[in-house]
């Protein structure tokens, strides 16, 4: 069993001097040239993410859509940092490599542990810069640096288990190249930034700080590992808030190493951020850190189409959604079906599809819509397979029959006994002859090469008349705020950042900021799932006139997020970082 020294705590950290940097990298950085009252504007800003050119989720589309804007304050000062998971069978669709970029560092960087990068552009808006690593030798000196990590901030790494090792690994070899690129470009390091996103690189956040303490660090979590463990696990996060203690639940719940390490990242950072006020608290009872700055999430508008491509994906996307909805169901469903729909990461009861299902069950027999129907389309990615075998033959127009592996199901499912949508589908008994409400599953990422739908999601997104979103757990919500800059209708939850934004900010209705939002607690399920039913018939019977006015109101709403607007908390969190890092040198001399 490794044996380690007893951690400094971090509130002693400002009281003692830090250890020499040759004791945790084995290297030697001048510590001189501290000066009082330097420039709080970077003239190189780094951030790391494992989402960076690696689309797994909605960190993804944070940093994809913020490229633009710091592009347009930073042009190419900014450099993302992402995994090279990549390879010549399977090559990163949104990155251009360019091996001469920032004067030829792929070749030229002196990189110990066999640590390679690829220099590029990321293929979004804004084409920064970027810059892709192969971290696998960084593996072989992880105990070596877990052990120190104790000694020094008390990072619990003995229980890890899971994707903790890869994180760690990609972190510390980001933080490697970050140091190594800055003598490389010969640039001041006390006019540099590193900004560091989730957990998953928060080690290469305390590593960096012994290898090149000049440089000043930002930690942002854009939702914390133990909260979203205990709303994952089915407690009750809300009601007993004030009472849970992060340590305590990491340890109840298997996550001591995620929270140990998040935590130390988070007080030890220059700068802590965090996404919304929602987990602005929570990182404060959870974390014990209260952020210095809330950067909420924008959105760039160049992802929205023109008019007039707006019209031809709406007619294109709602014909195939209707044709898969009516091969599946075995009905012909009419063009003037109202099409609901939720997205984003498969977390049932985390995301609100649970109370996406159970709100639109309550008019699944009794919908006072006339003749008109619902279909309720479930875009979430699961353990997926390929896709049913008849519904390809519909699609493909080698069969005029229905698909008869399932009624709802666009594709196998790996784990469909034991999948949490599947399962409330079939208890439910879905999509019989006479229902007012078809619900459709969809479970993989709309890339456009899903087999089915073979429509990416922004392409999709006109062809939907509402989207719903209750999240019982959700640190901001891109899906809701995307879908209102498609001028589509969505319900938020107050327990999103994105809804409590809509709160805080506007009158919260449809027809003067396109988005509404419901209440969620640990005690109020059904009534949440009765409000809902009752804004989706709303949007059902509205006139024509009146969901133009929606749809204007909801593209309006979201013109407050853009990130042209947003991007100013992150030039605020930049330069509190950098007063602070003078400080702590300061303090450390």
């Amino acid at each position: 069993m490794r044996k380690f020294n007893k951690p400094v705590s971090a509130d002693s950290r400002s009281r003692v001097q830090l250890p020499s940097v040759d004791a945790l990298t084995g290297s030697t950085s001048d510590r001189t040239g501290i000066t009082s009252g330097t420039d709080m504007v970077p003239e190189r800003i780094f951030e790391t993410s494992w989402e960076v050119c690696n689309k797994i989720g909605g960190i993804y589309t944070v940093l994809s859509t913020k490229a633009k804007a710091l592009q347009n304050l930073y042009k190419d000062k900014v450099v993302f940092i992402g995994p090279d998971v990549w390879s010549s069978d399977r090559a990163c669709p949104c990155f251009k490599e360019y091996k001469t970029l920032l004067r030829n560092a792929s070749s030229k960087l002196k990189l110990p542990y066999g640590i390679t990068v690829r220099t590029g552009r990321w293929n979004v808006p804004g084409q920064p810069l970027a810059i892709l690593i192969k971290f696998d030798g960084v593996y072989n000196i992880l105990p070596e640096i877990y052990g120190k990590m104790w000694s020094y901030y008390g990072v619990d790494s003995l229980h890890a288990y899971g994707d903790y090792d890869e994180g760690c690994a990609f972190g510390i070899a980001a933080a490697i190249v970050i140091k190594a690129l800055t003598e490389h470009l010969h640039e001041n390091p006390l006019q540099t930034l590193a900004h560091f996103d989730e957990w998953t690189t928060a080690m290469g956040l305390l590593y960096l700080e012994f290898a090149e303490p000049r440089i000043a660090t930002v930690f942002t979590t854009h939702a914390t590992s133990i909260g979203r463990s205990i709303c994952g696990n089915g407690k009750p996060l809300y009601d007993y808030f004030s009472g849970y203690h992060g340590d305590q639940m990491a340890q109840e719940l298997n996550m001591e190493s995620k929270h140990s390490l998040e935590k130390q990242g988070a007080r030890h950072a220059d700068c802590f951020t965090t996404v919304s006020s929602v987990t602005e608290a929570e990182c404060t009872q959870l974390l014990d850190t209260t952020p210095q700055v809330v950067t909420p999430n924008g959105f760039e508008p160049n992802f929205v189409p023109s008019p007039a491509k707006y019209k031809t994906l709406r007619n294109a996307g709602r014909a195939k959604l209707l044709s898969i909805a009516s091969a599946l169901t075995g009905r012909t469903l009419s063009p003037d079906t109202l099409i609901v729909a939720t997205s984003g990461r498969n977390e049932y009861r985390n995301k609100g599809i649970d109370l996406f299902i159970d709100s639109l069950e309550t008019l699944r027999h009794d919908f006072p819509g006339q003749n008109r129907e619902i279909a309720a389309f479930i875009l979430v990615p699961a353990w997926a397979g390929e896709p049913q075998p008849g519904l390809k033959a519909i699609m493909e127009g080698r069969s005029n029959g229905i698909a008869t592996e399932s009624n709802f199901l666009t594709h196998r499912l790996n784990n469909e006994s034991s999948d949490a949508i599947a399962c409330r589908l079939k208890q439910l008994g879905v999509n019989k002859h006479g229902d007012k409400v078809s619900y459709i599953y969809l479970p993989c990422y709309l890339d456009g090469h899903d087999g089915i739908l073979d429509i990416s999601y922004y392409d999709l997104m006109p062809a939907l008349d509402m989207t719903i979103f209750p999240s019982y757990y959700e640190p901001w919500g891109y899906t809701p705020l995307e879908s209102i800059a498609f001028g589509v209708p969505t319900v938020s939850s107050d327990k999103a950042g994105f809804g409590q934004w809509i709160t805080d900010h506007f009158d919260g209705t449809f027809t003067t900021c396109g988005a509404e939002v419901v209440e969620r607690n640990d005690s109020n399920y059904h009534a949440a799932a009765d409000s809902i039913a009752r804004k989706t018939e709303f949007l059902a019977l509205a006139s024509t006139d009146v969901i133009k006015k929606i749809r204007q109101a909801a593209r309006t709403t979201s013109r407050q997020a853009d990130w042209s607007i947003f991007i100013k908390h992150y030039q605020e969190a930049f330069a509190v970082a950098m007063r602070r890092r003078d400080q702590r040198l300061s303090n450390n001399k």
